[in-house]
């Protein structure tokens, strides 16, 4: 059996950069603080599943000042986004992982429906299965996992638009490779989504 590697794709949770979408309702450093407790918490609840390393995917570089003010878990890995559009950024940490030996567990931090059970849940598919997803009600996916690598999953999508599970679902039967598919999970990306977030997280941010 394979170990699972979840990696973590993370912006600087920095005023007018992260979740900018929901400055209109929150303000940019309402939006900042918001990315910032998404962020930890997605760290925390990776650690606790238990499944293998976690690493912290980051742009800017994990050199950067910010990455050090944050508090991530000592347990937690780090490495830096490679250049490209988002696919080719999770192509590229997809195939290093997978190449290493590794199953892959593709996260982000916008998911906070995303924790601990459905990243075990993940894992054990990731034994029987060769990928897993947990799509999102906006179109997109909070969870991608990955036995095996192939270009196609990750060229030529139409990212942050409402086709992206569908297509990627589409491609993983093209490949002929076998697919856990779960329920939906509410990502957090528009004024409209805060209303799945804890009451006590909003007021976090002076909302």
């Amino acid at each position: 059996m394979k170990p699972v590697r979840i990696v973590i794709f993370a912006k600087a949770p920095q005023p007018g950069v992260a979740k900018t979408r929901l400055i209109p309702a929150l303000g940019a450093q309402g939006a900042a603080d918001l990315a910032r407790c998404m962020l930890l918490r997605t760290l925390h609840e990776a650690v606790a599943a238990g499944v293998g390393p976690v690493e912290l995917c980051v742009t800017p570089s994990s050199a950067a000042p910010i990455w050090q003010t944050l508090g991530v878990p000592e347990a937690v890995q780090w490495s830096d986004q490679a250049e490209g559009d988002l696919g080719k950024r999770l192509a590229v940490a997809a195939q290093r992982v997978l190449e290493n030996g590794e199953s892959v567990l593709l996260i982000g931090t916008d998911c906070p429906e995303l924790g601990t059970a459905c990243l075990q849940q993940a894992a054990r598919d990731l034994q029987r299965t060769d990928t897993t997803l947990f799509p999102t009600f906006d179109g997109g996916y909070a969870l991608l996992g990955l036995n095996l690598f192939h270009c196609s999953l990750f060229e030529g999508i139409a990212w942050s638009t409402n086709t992206v599970a569908f297509e990627t679902r589409y491609r993983i039967g093209q490949l002929g490779w076998t697919l856990q598919n779960h329920p939906m999970l509410h990502d957090i990306d528009e004024p409209s989504d805060l209303k799945w977030l804890p009451k006590s997280w909003l007021e976090m941010t002076g909302a």
